[in-house]
């Protein structure tokens, strides 16, 4: 079975740090993208930032110049550093993984999110 599980989230002040990571896991191999979505309460699911295997990135505008994505391939893990945080950035943040999938071909392999607070 293909795991995905974020980690790193918690209670930050504005303008604080905070780095998210992405580790994928089990039957999934050949992972292409890696990428990094957020959902506000309320509100509906944003991309915020996705890496491939071959380092190709992109960033959702509002956290261009704020946020930096990498991934470490050999660990199947992906990284969101995340400065300058303000209010608006508060949401649960996904993780998901693009790859083969043993027995199931490609798949999207979500994560269980992990949830970033950022107080004003």
């Amino acid at each position: 079975q293909a795991h995905v599980v974020e980690s790193g989230g918690g209670l930050v002040q504005t303008g604080g740090s905070l780095r998210l990571s992405c580790e994928a896991s089990g039957s999934i191999y050949s992972i292409n993208a890696m990428v990094w979505y957020r959902q506000a309460p309320g509100k509906q699911r944003e991309l915020v930032a996705s890496i491939t295997s071959g380092g190709n990135i992109i960033y959702a505008d509002s956290v261009k110049g704020r946020f930096t994505v990498s991934r470490d391939n050999a660990k199947n893990t992906a990284y969101l550093q995340m400065n300058n945080l303000n209010p608006e950035d508060t949401a649960r943040y996904y993780c998901r993984a693009d790859g083969e999938v043993v027995g199931q071909g490609y798949r999207e392999v979500w994560g269980p999110g992990t949830l970033v607070t950022v107080s004003s």
